[in-house]
Formats: C-alpha cells, structure tokens, sequence
C-alpha cells in the first residue's frame, strides 16, 4: 500500500535576527552577464525554495552553523559573484546578470523545537515554513532584487535547518548542488572549490538566424475551455514513499515489452494516471505530462565541467482524459518513454531559438503536470561539516519533485510531494491504494473503479 503522511500540527516559534546582505570575501568584476535563452524562459522567472536538514554533531562542538555558513558564503560569491547581483532586462526581454556585488540574502535564526518533533518522517509539508524561510519584505521580484536568499535555523537540539530561495534563471538542480558543495567546501576549510564555476551562457543562446527544428507541445497555446487548470483555493500538499516494495507493485501491472523502463518513467506514469483520475477532467481533455530531462550528457562537445546554467528541457507527453484513466499503465508509460526520449542537443538548442521567436513564452499550464527527478543531483551529500542531510529537496508545489529518503524502517525510497485540491488528494490516495493492491492479472477492477468514480 502506498505510504503517505497526514502531517499532525506542530507549532513553533521561530526568532529571526535581522536580514543582512553577504557580500563577497574580497573584489569581484563588475560586469553585465547575458544569460542563455534557456535561462531567461518565462518558465523559470521565478525564485525556486529548498529545504536542507541536518541532525546536530558532537564533532562540531559549539560551532554555530549560521556563523560558519555566512562567513563561507562571503568566500564561495568570490567565485560565484554572479550570484552577488542582480537581473536586469534588456531588449526583446533579455535577461542579464549586473555583477553589482551587492550581495545575497542571509538570516539566522533560532526556533524553539527539536527535530524529533518534526516526526519520523521528513518530507514536505513542513510545519511552519514561511516562518523557516522568511520572505523579507522587496525581495521576491525578479528584476532588481537579490538572486540568492539563505536562511539557517538552529534548533533546540543542535540540528539545524538550512532553507535557501533562489533565482531559477540562474542555476538548475545540478548547477545549485554545484554551488552548495563549492559553499560546503569552504565551510570545512578549503581555499577554492574542487569544481570551478563556468559562465560561457552564450553555449545555450539561440542561433543566428534562430530556427524551430522540433515540435514543443510544452509550449503549446491552449485555451482553458473547461476549466481544468488547477483552482488554488482549499489546496492540500501530502507526500507519498515509494520504497522498492510500491515500485515492484508498480511494475507489476506492466506488459513484458515495458519492463526494461526506469523507476522515473513508471513511477511518473502512475503519478499522471492517478492524479488525472483525481482531477476527474472531461474525457475529451488532453492532459500533460511534462518530465524535467538533464540535458548535459546530450551535447557534442559536451557541456564544460563547472557550468551551471540551466541545461534541461521539459518534453509533453500527450493523452485523452479518457485513455489516461481507461488504458492500461503501459499506455501513459510509452508516451512518457517517446516526451523523454526526444530530448537531443537540437532540442535544447530548438528550444533556445523558440523563445528568442515568440517572446519567450511560458509552459502550457492547462491540463499539466510537471515532475523532476532530483534523487541523484547530490543534495543530500551537501555537508557543511555536521554530515550529509537527513533531508533535502525542493519545497516548491507547482511541480513534482522526487527526492530520496530512507524511511523509518530503514529503507531508501523516492518522496514524491502531491499537491492538490482536497477532494481530489482523497480520490488520488484511494486511486493510488487501488493500484499499488493490485497484481497484473485484475486490470478490470480498475475499469470499474475508473468508470465509477470520474465522469470518464
């Protein structure tokens, strides 16, 4: 049965000193640094939350983390400096990094919990968030504000909390843990970073003259008829562990042709087909499924060591409402197999002339769903000195991050945080239930829980 967490609710009270700006260790270039055209998407114009947890270390001793990650930050925006400014936007809406050197964001802060409070289980929804990740007051708007935000409280029992907020046009997953380690690293005492930053955006601007080679249906133009862009009011956030026993379960319902498949293919497959039968769209409607593809290893030459711009692509995979809901997993798994596959370096670059073409456009949002696979960039590895997190991932609900965690009983497993209308998180779970109970040979038990409870 799938394993998911109705959070019990803990308050607590968090005391913040004041918001300062960390300004680099010593002089940096004052500059103005184009981003790439994959960059500056209107998709990625906004700032991107994570939350690090940490268990205390006696090792450390009294060392105050807030104290030992400011003072390392200062050093790591010497080779970082771009994080250090601030966006501008030039003409045809280009974005660009002025390297003013004004800092990023830093606040300390104390809470009055421990993290055995927290419960068994870390995974979002955290309690009281806004209050561990403040939002100070001017700085979330993209232009002209700080890239970087980095709050670190301590808690009660020694652990601590790292949350971070940060410019999505600046970094993906990769380029964030990139920073993180570099960050880490001077932490423990080292002079520079093991992996040099790499700017060179320009490998990822569009071509001259610009010219659309692939089909994107994720930046397709679609009108929301029947309303099934996703209502905001009276949302939930749960999260569901799928160790190797719900996988198997999963894979279970495949046909022999798709067994080959990765965890991330038939796991989002299951994601796409439950939450629709949840959403209960109408059976015409096309629904889509938008996976996050690293691009990096698809160039030729490939993308320099220490870049840590944003190289991904978020192909659509395509269906009915209907064929969704009343085919066999396999059917939604293919389909994700094909988005997943058409990732090439003539689509990234395809992507890159499309927006210089059409203004820069944002994902279609009717009817999708996007999911990323964070279980191996390496953010629970990030150690400051008291050891690996015991948590870390995105907090971000618009997308479908899965991370790793190894759960109470002890095994690894992938976290995958659902957001969605109340009414429709209880038909997912069921739904979800349904399908992990099942074996292969009772695919029509699904038809008529299908049938029964959607307008499909």
């Amino acid at each position: 049965m799938s394993q998911q967490t109705t959070t019990t609710p803990l308050t607590f009270t968090v005391r913040r000193h004041e918001p300062e700006l960390i300004v680099p260790a010593k002089p940096t270039p004052r500059e103005l640094k184009p981003l790439s055209d994959i960059d500056d998407q209107e998709g990625l114009r906004f700032h991107i939350p994570a939350i690090h947890i940490y268990q205390s270390n006696p090792k450390m001793g009294n060392k105050n983390p807030a104290s030992v990650i400011r003072d390392a930050l200062a050093k790591a925006l010497v080779f970082y400096y771009p994080f250090a400014g601030r966006l501008k936007e030039g003409p045809g809406r280009k974005l660009m990094v002025d390297c003013s050197g004004q800092g990023a964001l830093f606040i300390e802060a104390e809470a009055d919990v421990t993290l055995k409070q927290f419960g068994v289980e870390l995974q979002p929804p955290f309690p009281c968030r806004e209050e561990l990740l403040y939002d100070v007051p001017g700085s979330s708007r993209i232009l002209d504000s700080p890239l970087l935000l980095i709050q670190v409280t301590r808690l009660l029992c020694g652990a601590f909390i790292l949350a971070v907020r940060v410019s999505h046009t600046m970094c993906d997953a990769f380029g964030y843990v990139q920073f993180f380690t570099a960050l880490s690293e001077m932490a423990k005492g080292a002079p520079t970073p093991s992996t040099l930053p790499v700017w060179q955006r320009e490998l990822l601007c569009a071509r001259d003259p610009p010219r659309v080679t692939c089909i994107h249906h994720e930046f397709d133009k679609v009108a929301d008829i029947d309303g099934i862009t996703i209502p905001l009011e009276n949302m939930e956030t749960r999260s569901f562990f799928f160790g190797p026993t719900e996988i198997s379960a999963i894979r279970r319902l495949l046909p022999t042709h798709l067994k080959r498949c990765t965890t991330f293919e038939v796991l989002t497959a299951c994601l796409w087909r439950c939450r629709t039968i949840a959403l209960q769209p109408n059976p015409d409607d096309e629904m889509r499924m938008m996976s996050i593809v690293n691009a990096r290893l698809k160039f030729n030459p490939r993308i320099p060591v220490g870049y840590y711009g944003n190289v991904f692509a978020y192909p659509a995979a395509i269906s009915k409402a209907r064929d969704l809901c009343n085919k066999p997993l396999g059917h939604a798994l293919e389909l994700v197999m094909k988005a997943k596959s058409e990732v090439t370096e003539e689509y990234l670059k395809s992507v890159a002339d499309l927006m210089v073409i059409k203004g820069r456009p944002n994902f279609t949002t009717v009817g999708s769903y996007i999911v990323s696979d964070v279980t191996r960039s390496g953010l629970l590895e990030i150690d400051f000195g008291w050891g690996n997190a015991v948590y870390a991932g995105p907090d971000y609900h618009v997308a479908g991050f899965y991370t790793r965690r190894i759960n109470h009983k002890g095994e690894s497993g992938i976290v995958v945080p659902i957001w969605l209308p109340c009414v429709a998180m209880k038909r997912f779970a069921k739904e979800l239930d349904i399908m992990l109970a099942r074996d292969d040979n009772d695919d029509h038990v699904n038809q008529e829980h299908v049938l029964a409870h959607s307008k499909l």
